[in-house]
């Protein structure tokens, strides 16, 4: 019962904040009204909410003029093999390019700018795509997520299992295993398409469209959702940091061992070629799985939280504002590896810079 009532109050909750949106003069900033009018009667968790939407107006729009043209760029300078790097990483970082400009069109520009400019984009709510959409939008995602573990495990094979290094760390492993993360991603996320429907909801939700009504308590579809929360990212998170503490570990000692060998041989040059090489894998390493796991925690713990309250165990209380953050936070990890990869990696920098250029240089020789 109590379940129930809380459907129902999420449930009257979103079509008040519906009736409202329509209602107040069908204004496009309507938060900064409701929280000027009510400011002193509002609690800080909903003026925390409602100046996040408001943020959101700019934060969307600006992510999206960015990260789309710098995610491109990426694949383009990447896809060139210029930049000092094995085909092998040069290949998982292709695809994490590729995964994160289909983030980017498929849940940014197709999902959560419709959803802020609601008023504007309302026709889409007559749009029967929303299940399709959605197979779509949490495949990309999937493959986004498992693409930087892949990449993680590949790095932890060529640093930590020398005897494994020559077989697994090739371009033709890269691709196979890209492929197979793939295909198995799309699998994963058919099951959307069944649970839900194909009219879009334009609503601040966990599920930007309306779900199958015989789905919100059938024990099997909770089951098969808290199973996608899990997956992704739940698991990665684990595999991540798991993969990098054995690489942290084997790096230690075996530069402990190797520091003692130089030392006892005086004609070494005090350079070491190889562990600077490997200095640098496990920067970009260590920083990307450090991305990601910062920039998904939040959205992570909030889904795992609106599952378990469906079959009934709440502990903590999680405010809608921790969804809203956990979504802005998701959304940027998609534009971040293009900075990580300009500032560890100083060849990728140096294109990257000359490709800014290179419209300027034309327009100049031009004039």
């Amino acid at each position: 019962m109590e379940q129930n009532l809380r459907a129902v109050d999420w449930n009257a909750t979103i079509i008040g904040q519906n009736m409202r949106t329509v209602t107040m003069d069908r204004k496009l900033f309507w938060e900064l009204d409701y929280i000027q009018d009510r400011y002193r009667k509002v609690r800080l968790q909903m003026k925390i909410y409602y100046s996040l939407l408001l943020i959101q107006y700019v934060y969307y729009p600006v992510l999206a003029i960015i990260g789309f043209p710098v995610n491109l760029m990426t694949i383009a300078i990447l896809s060139r093999g210029n930049c000092g790097l094995s085909k092998c990483v040069t290949r998982y970082l292709v695809a994490m390019a590729a995964a994160d400009l289909l983030v980017i069109i498929l849940d940014l520009i197709l999902r959560h700018i419709p959803i802020v400019y609601r008023d504007l984009f309302y026709f889409v709510s007559h749009l029967g795509v929303c299940n399709i959409h959605a197979v779509l939008l949490f495949a990309a995602t999937d493959c986004s997520v498992w693409f930087t573990v892949t990449f993680t495990f590949d790095r932890f094979v060529a640093i930590c299992c020398q005897k494994l290094k020559n077989k697994y760390c090739t371009e033709k492993t890269a691709a196979v295993t890209l492929g197979t993360v793939t295909v198995l991603s799309f699998l994963k996320n058919i099951t959307w398409y069944f649970t839900l429907q194909g009219r879009y909801q334009l609503g601040n939700v966990p599920w930007f469209c309306y779900l199958v009504w015989s789905t919100y308590y059938s024990p099997v579809w909770v089951t098969i959702e808290f199973i996608h929360s899990i997956l992704t990212p739940a698991v990665p998170f684990v595999l991540i940091v798991m993969l990098n503490v054995f690489t942290v570990r084997y790096i230690v000692v075996s530069s402990k061992a190797r520091r003692r060998l130089r030392a006892h041989n005086s004609s070494e040059s005090p350079r070491d070629p190889e562990m600077e090489n490997r200095k640098k894998s496990i920067i970009l390493l260590f920083v990307i799985s450090a991305n990601f796991i910062f920039l998904w925690a939040m959205l992570m713990v909030f889904n795992i939280w609106n599952r378990m309250q469906f079959v009934g165990y709440v502990s903590v209380y999680l405010d809608e504002f921790v969804c809203e953050l956990g979504f802005m936070l998701q959304l940027l990890s998609c534009c971040t590896n293009t900075c990580i990869y300009a500032v560890t990696q100083a060849k990728f920098r140096q294109q990257f810079t000359n490709m800014l250029r290179y419209p300027v240089t034309q327009i100049t020789r031009f004039i």
